[in-house]
């Protein structure tokens, strides 16, 4: 039990973190020391300064032993994901895939994205009943017409794989995500159908490269060696699920603040060229990454309180995104007039997040692109939150959007 006076906390139940776990998170960054939670067994790490003090040194604070809570309970394998590799060797694989998310690249790329957009936009005229049934007559389920479809889309065109494939890789980075909190039979089978399917791309790209990332992959080399097909199977798994999962979730907590917070919206409306500020409030104040794992190389201290080797720290993103010492009394409040340009949404240090660039550029655009069409976001319905240890999602948001 903890020794805490905040008693036992549920930090690793996947319902508590989808439902409103931040009154939680202010009492854990108002603690003199870190909070343990016993089971498991993890340093609750809920303070921005502390987030970025562990994050900054990977050599004392490594993600190779694991960066999900549900690898508490299971083996981890060497170089699964580019996620569990520390530097140095993490700075090899990155440079692979980085030129896909050059600046150069990505503006080459925003009037596709644009154009997708706008198509995905224009069906809401036809969408009453779609999503799944969550939606309203007149209304529009905005996680399964537009944040599922828009960033699957974007990642399927720079991986050169069909989008037409939408629907199942939707399944299988669902799958990916449910893992992530508890694995099952089924989320097991179904990475292996999506590992199954990119077998079958890499073959094909050996033979017929392009100019997408998966030809770049089978044609790099890391120490003058390629990689094996172990290694790239990993690579497709990562892309696949972090290019969607993250502007997933942005796109429909940026949406669901925007219908909460409707004076925000109409500053937007009369003021289009706040977008990018945003878009920085929403990753800030929705955090669409929850938390990730580092375990201690040796003994060490944060926050005052004796971290002994071997013990796993639980970096909350989404605590230090709210925390007040950096953004102010009002932390807890969505404010697009905010500098939240400190956020650790996207992490920090050599695991900042590769697509972080691209995954802003999909959610300007689709503000754009909302605030140019409707003067208003509405609510039509109770949204419904994703349980989940790492990402803070939505499974159904029922939107009514006002011209």
């Amino acid at each position: 039990m903890s020794a805490s006076p905040l008693g036992v906390l549920p930090l690793a139940d996947p319902s508590f973190h989808g439902g409103d776990p931040f009154p939680t998170y202010r009492k854990l960054r108002d603690e003199p020391l870190l909070y343990r939670c016993e089971t498991p067994g993890f340093w609750a790490v809920s303070r921005h300064e502390d987030v970025i003090a562990v994050s900054r040194d990977p050599a004392t604070f490594c993600s190779s032993r694991g960066t999900l809570l549900s690898d508490l309970e299971r083996p981890i394998m060497p170089r699964q994901s580019i996620l569990y590799i520390d530097p140095p060797e993490h700075g090899k694989y990155r440079k692979l895939v980085q030129p896909a998310f050059s600046p150069g690249r990505l503006r080459a790329l925003e009037g596709w994205i644009r154009a997708t957009t706008t198509r995905l936009l224009d069906d809401f005229g036809d969408a009453s009943g779609r999503g799944a049934g969550a939606a309203p007559a007149g209304g529009v389920d905005f996680v399964a017409d537009f944040a599922v479809q828009l960033p699957i889309l974007v990642i399927a065109e720079m991986l050169g794989v069909p989008g037409s494939d939408l629907e199942q890789f939707k399944k299988w980075s669902d799958a990916a995500i449910e893992a992530a909190s508890e694995a099952s039979p089924e989320s097991m089978a179904q990475a292996a159908e999506l590992l199954t399917y990119f077998a079958g791309v890499l073959a094909e790209r050996r033979v017929h490269p392009g100019p997408d990332i998966l030809s770049t992959l089978v044609a790099s080399e890391i120490d003058g060696e390629r990689l094996d097909e172990f290694d790239l199977l990993m690579f497709c798994m990562t892309l696949l699920v972090a290019g969607n999962e993250t502007t997933r979730n942005l796109l429909s907590q940026g949406a669901l603040a925007l219908a909460r917070h409707p004076g925000e919206m109409d500053r937007l409306v009369a003021d289009p060229t706040l977008v990018p500020r945003a878009v920085e409030e929403m990753l800030r104040f929705g955090s669409p990454i929850l938390a990730f794992l580092r375990t201690a190389t040796r003994d060490a201290e944060v926050r005052g309180t004796p971290v002994r080797e071997g013990d796993r720290l639980l970096l909350l993103y989404a605590s230090a995104n709210r925390d007040e010492r950096v953004f102010g009394d009002d932390a807890e409040s969505f404010r697009i007039g905010r500098d939240a340009s400190g956020h650790v949404a996207f992490g920090f240090g050599e695991h900042f997040c590769l697509g972080a660039a691209l995954a802003r550029m999909e959610a300007r655009v689709a503000f754009e692109e909302i605030v140019r069409r409707w003067r208003r976001i509405e609510l039509a319905g109770d949204p419904e939150a994703l349980p989940s240890l790492l990402v803070r999602g939505l499974v159904h948001l029922p939107l009514a959007f006002v011209r």
